[in-house]
């Protein structure tokens, strides 16, 4: 599949969701990065999609992302319930460490961006421990203001990576992304929320368990009670995928 063909996709609430597997999109990625077509991707789930429907400018961004794949396990459900299925859930987490298993053949540099000083630093030893033939050519904490944006976006540029991640927080990482990803053309530009934290050992991902039931929602909920108005995002969006069935998958 070429970076500049078509990924099949399926339209949730006028967001263009793909619908190939994780396979199929890591080759995608791999031919975007060769090809140095520059690609925003973004880890869709219930709680971006309602943000976007009550936020036009988040939903242009959403819209106008290169890729979106189907990480929250509502999106895959809504697809189903529409008789639009996904191959499977393409989760940001797996998604990150299988690029940067491919990427170890191709020696592709890595910029992180995100999360505290000590769990930026931790990120980026174990990632490249872990993976020691992709180059870990820069990282720097999410710990800045617009005032800084000119700084950080010079020594992302100065790095020249293949791949760059942020994790500043589904409201703030993709609108970064989107508004500097003219400038930085970067092949794979991708926000990956708390996946330092869990990288870097401050946090856990939910056990196997909850991943196979679906239900790592319910597992971060558990751990973090405070997380519960957010989470409000999943039954509103299951209400509106049921109530407007007919609606959900037709172009907007």
């Amino acid at each position: 599949m070429k970076a500049d063909g078509v990924i099949p996709t399926v339209p949730i609430f006028g967001i263009r969701v793909s619908k190939v597997d994780m396979a199929a999109t890591v080759s995608y990625l791999t031919d975007a990065i060769r090809d140095r077509a520059a690609h925003q991707v973004i880890t869709a789930n219930p709680i971006m999609v309602m943000a976007a429907l009550e936020n036009p400018a988040y939903m242009e961004i959403m819209k106008s992302a290169e890729l979106v794949v189907p990480d929250g396990t509502g999106v895959v459900w809504a697809a189903e319930y529409c008789k639009q299925p996904v191959a499977e859930r393409v989760a940001g987490f797996d998604l990150l460490h299988e690029l940067l298993r491919t990427g170890e053949s191709y020696n592709w540099r890595v910029y992180l961006l995100g999360s505290t000083p000590e769990v930026i630093r931790e990120t980026a030893s174990r990632l490249q421990t872990g993976y020691p033939g992709i180059i870990i050519a820069g990282y720097r904490d999410g710990y800045f203001g617009p005032e800084s944006d000119e700084e950080v976006l010079t020594d992302i540029l100065e790095a020249k990576p293949d791949l760059l991640f942020v994790a500043r927080g589904a409201d703030s990482q993709e609108p970064w992304i989107a508004k500097h990803k003219a400038r930085l053309q970067i092949p794979v530009m991708m926000g990956v929320g708390g996946s330092f934290d869990v990288i870097s050992g401050k946090s856990r991902r939910a056990p196997k368990a909850f991943q196979k039931l679906r239900a790592e929602w319910l597992y971060r909920l558990l751990k973090e009670p405070t997380r519960y108005k957010r989470m409000l995002a999943l039954p509103r969006f299951a209400v509106k995928v049921v109530r407007e069935k007919d609606k959900v998958t037709k172009e907007q």
